[in-house]
C-alpha cells in the first residue's frame, strides 16, 4: 500500500514537472515563431501615353492588377502599408489598404530599410508596393546583401515574400496571374 501510494505520489510529481517543462517549451518556442514578414510588389501597370509625365496613374489593366492585388491579400493579415509618394504606387496600394482598413504609409526610396522603418515593422507583416529598381533594393536591404537585380520593366506581377525570424532569412518569389 505504502509502496502504492509512492509511486502515485511520484507519479503526479514527474506530470508535474513535464507540464512545467511543456510550458517553458511552449514559452521557448513562441519567441522563435515571433517573425517579421514583408511583402513586396512592384506597382500596377502604369499609363505611358505621355513619356513626359514623371508621376503617372495606371491603366485600367494596372487598376484591374492592384484590385487582384487586395484579393490576394484578402486572407492574409497586414499590419501596415508603405508605398512611395508617386501616383501609381498609392493607387496600386489602395484597394489592399482600403480592404484591410489602413492608410497608406509613405517611405523614402532613397532611405531602404533603415532603422526608424525596421523598428516600426518589428514582429509585423507588411506590404510595400514600389519601383521596378526599389522593390529588389528593398529585399537586397532586408537580407543584407545583392543577390536582386532589377526587375524587368513589364513585371508587375511579381511578389517578394521576406521571411524575417530570430535565426533566419527566407526569400519567396511569388507570381500573380
Amino acid at each position: 500500500m505504502i509502496r502504492a501510494l509512492t509511486f502515485f505520489l511520484c507519479g503526479i510529481i514527474l506530470l508535474g514537472s513535464c507540464k512545467n517543462s511543456e510550458t517553458e517549451e511552449a514559452k521557448n518556442s513562441e519567441e522563435t515563431v515571433l517573425t517579421t514578414k514583408y511583402y513586396l510588389i512592384r506597382h500596377a501597370e502604369k499609363d505611358r501615353s505621355d513619356p513626359e509625365n514623371r508621376d503617372p496613374a495606371l491603366t485600367a489593366e494596372g487598376t484591374s492588377r492592384a484590385n487582384g492585388w487586395a484579393a490576394y491579400f484578402d486572407t492574409i493579415s497586414l499590419d501596415a502599408i508603405y508605398a512611395t509618394k508617386y501616383v501609381r504606387t498609392v493607387m496600386t496600394a489602395t484597394p489592399t489598404a482600403e480592404m484591410k482598413k489602413l492608410n497608406v504609409l509613405p517611405y523614402n526610396p532613397a532611405d531602404l530599410y533603415n532603422d526608424d522603418f525596421k523598428n516600426s515593422t518589428h514582429n509585423k507583416t507588411v506590404l510595400i508596393v514600389g519601383h521596378s529598381n526599389t522593390t529588389p533594393a528593398f529585399v537586397n536591404k532586408i537580407i543584407g546583401e545583392e543577390k536582386y537585380g532589377d526587375m524587368d520593366d513589364t513585371d508587375n506581377n511579381s511578389l517578394f515574400v521576406v521571411t524575417l525570424r530570430k535565426d533566419s532569412t527566407e526569400v519567396e518569389i511569388r507570381t500573380l496571374n
